[in-house]
C-alpha cells in the first residue's frame, strides 16, 4: 500500500488506516475472534495505523487489540497505534470532558494496560474541555510524551484556531475529524490549516457510517443501534432521501470498476498528502473494499463525475443530533 506520514516527523503508515470503534459493538455485535481476523487482514493488506479509544466499548476495542498483540508476538512493531481519552460522565451521568493532566495520564495508563503496551504512538484528547485553553491541553498531553507513555499527541474534533493555539505549546502530530463525501466541513479551514502546519488530518467515518458503501446498514437494524437511531441522516424522511441520492454514486463506482467504499476513500486521498482515512468495519470483505481505494488514481475528470452525483451539501440531515453535537467544535 502507498505510504503517508503520521505527523511532520512521525512514522510512515499505510495511506488508509483502520478505525477500531467497530470492535466495540457500535454498529452491531462483534467478538474477539472477528476482531482478530480483521487485524490479520490489516497486516496482509498493509494497513499499519490502528486507531482506538478508551471509550470504544468501554475498553473492549483496546482489549481486542491487546489480546491480538499478545497472541502474535512480534507484531507490535508492525502497527502504529493511537488511542484517545477525555470523554467521561458527570455524577448525573451526562457526558462531559476532562483535559486535565491527571485524568489524561490516568486514562492512558489504563489504556496501556489493556493494550499490553509501554507506550502508544499517538495519544489524542478525544474532545476539547472548555475549562482548559488549547495551550494547556497540549501541554498536558505533551507531559505524556516527555514521560515516554506516548510518542506523539493529537486533537480530535477541534477548530483550526484551537489547533493553531495548541501548536504553540507542544507539537501536534494529528487532528482527527469526521470527513467524507457526506461530511465536508473540514474543507472550510481544517484541512488547509493541517497542511500549513504539517499536521496529519485523520479522517474518521470516511464512508459515512455505511451510507457511502454498496451495502448501507439496513433500515430495520438502525433502531437497534443507539447512535444511528438518533442520528439525523439515519431517520426518516432523511434516510430514504439519502439512499436515493447515493444510488447514483454506487452506479458511478460500478462504472469506474470499483466499489462505493473504495471510491469514497480514494476521494479522500486526493484531498492532500496529509489526509489519512480510517474506515472501520466488522467484515474482512468490507475492509478490502475500503482499502481498494488506495490503489485508485483519480483524475480530474473522475473527481468531476463524483462531484456531479454528490455535490457539496447533498446530504439530508445534520451529521449529529443536538445531543451528539456536545463536544465537537463548530467553526463555520
Amino acid at each position: 500500500m502507498k505510504k503517508r506520514k503520521l505527523g511532520a516527523n512521525g512514522p510512515e503508515v499505510g495511506a488508509i488506516g483502520f478505525g477500531a470503534m467497530s470492535f466495540s459493538d457500535m454498529y452491531g455485535p462483534t467478538n474477539e475472534t472477528e476482531s482478530h481476523a480483521i487485524l490479520d487482514a490489516c497486516r496482509d493488506l498493509g494497513v499499519t495505523h490502528l486507531d482506538t479509544a478508551n471509550v470504544y466499548g468501554m475498553g473492549k476495542s483496546e482489549t481486542a487489540i491487546g489480546t491480538y498483540l499478545k497472541a502474535n508476538p512480534g507484531t507490535r512493531d508492525e502497527f502504529v497505534i493511537a488511542t484517545k481519552a477525555s470523554i467521561t460522565r458527570d455524577p448525573e451521568g451526562n457526558r462531559s470532558f476532562d483535559n486535565s493532566a491527571e485524568h489524561l495520564e490516568s486514562e492512558l495508563d489504563k489504556s496501556l494496560e489493556r493494550l499490553g503496551l509501554e507506550y502508544v504512538d499517538l495519544f489524542y484528547a478525544h474532545r476539547r474541555d472548555p475549562r482548559f485553553s488549547p495551550e494547556e491541553t497540549a501541554a498536558n498531553l505533551g507531559r505524556l510524551v516527555k514521560k515516554g507513555k506516548a510518542r506523539a499527541i493529537g486533537l480530535s474534533e477541534v477548530a483550526p484556531s484551537t489547533l493553531r493555539r495548541a501548536m504553540k505549546a507542544f507539537p501536534i502530530a494529528a487532528v482527527q475529524s469526521e470527513y467524507s463525501l457526506s461530511t465536508r466541513f473540514p474543507d472550510l479551514g481544517l484541512v488547509q490549516t493541517c497542511a500549513e502546519l504539517g499536521v496529519t488530518m485523520v479522517a474518521f467515518s470516511p464512508v459515512g457510517r455505511s451510507l457511502l458503501t454498496d451495502n448501507p446498514i439496513p433500515s430495520d437494524r438502525i433502531p437497534k443501534l443507539p447512535f444511528l437511531a438518533g442520528n439525523p441522516r439515519f431517520v426518516e424522511p432523511n434516510l430514504s432521501e439519502n439512499l436515493r441520492i447515493l444510488g447514483a454514486f454506487r452506479r458511478l463506482a460500478s462504472e469506474m470498476g470499483t466499489t462505493a467504499a473504495g471510491l469514497a476513500n480514494a476521494w479522500l486521498l486526493t484531498r492532500g498528502q496529509h489526509v489519512i482515512p480510517i474506515p472501520g468495519t466488522r467484515s474482512v470483505g468490507h475492509l478490502k473494499e475500503c482499502i481498494s481505494g488506495a490503489t485508485l488514481d483519480l483524475s480530474t475528470a473522475d473527481l468531476d463525475r463524483i462531484e456531479s452525483v454528490l455535490p457539496v451539501g447533498w446530504a439530508h440531515g445534520d451529521r449529529y443530533s443536538d445531543a451528539q453535537w456536545i463536544g465537537p467544535e463548530r467553526y463555520c
